[in-house]
C-alpha cells in the first residue's frame, strides 16, 4: 500500500509541474471539456445517472469498453461514434504530452547524473596528476 501512495504522490507532484506548461494545460482543458461534454450528453440523451454517464465517457475514450453500458438511442449511438473519433485524438494527445514530459524529466535527471560523474572523474584525474607530480619530485 505504501508504494502505491508514494507513486500517487510523485504523480501529483509531476502533475503540478506539468500544469505550468501551456501545451499541457491546453490539452488537460480539452480532455476535461470532452469528458464533461460526454457526461452531459449521455445523461440527457440516454437518461443515465451523472456518475454512469461520466464512467461511460471515460470507458469509451480509453477504449476499455467493459460492455456494462451501451447507448440505446440512435442519437446516442451517432454521438458515440463522433465522440470516439474526436475524443480519442484529444486523449491520445494528452497522454503523449504526459509521456514526453516524463521522458524529458528522466533525460534531464540522467544528464545531471552524467555531469556529476564527469566532474567527479575530472577531480579524481586532477588528484592523480598532482600525486604523480609530487611523487616525481
Amino acid at each position: 500500500m505504501i508504494p502505491l501512495i508514494l507513486a500517487f504522490i510523485v504523480f501529483l507532484r509531476s502533475l503540478i509541474k506539468m500544469l505550468k506548461e501551456p501545451e499541457f494545460r491546453s490539452l488537460l482543458t480539452l480532455v476535461i471539456i470532452t469528458l464533461v461534454l460526454g457526461t452531459v450528453v449521455y445523461h440527457n440523451i440516454e437518461g443515465w445517472r451523472w456518475l454512469d454517464s461520466l464512467y461511460f465517457s471515460v470507458i469509451v475514450l480509453t477504449t476499455i469498453g467493459f460492455g456494462d453500458f451501451a447507448p440505446t438511442t440512435d442519437i446516442g449511438k451517432i454521438f458515440t461514434v463522433i465522440y470516439v473519433f474526436l475524443g480519442l485524438g484529444i486523449l491520445l494527445g494528452f497522454v503523449n504530452a504526459t509521456g514526453e514530459y516524463f521522458r524529458k524529466q528522466q533525460k534531464e535527471r540522467i544528464s545531471g547524473r552524467h555531469k556529476k560523474i564527469e566532474r567527479e572523474l575530472s577531480r579524481i584525474s586532477e588528484d592523480v596528476k598532482e600525486d604523480a607530480q609530487y611523487n616525481d619530485k
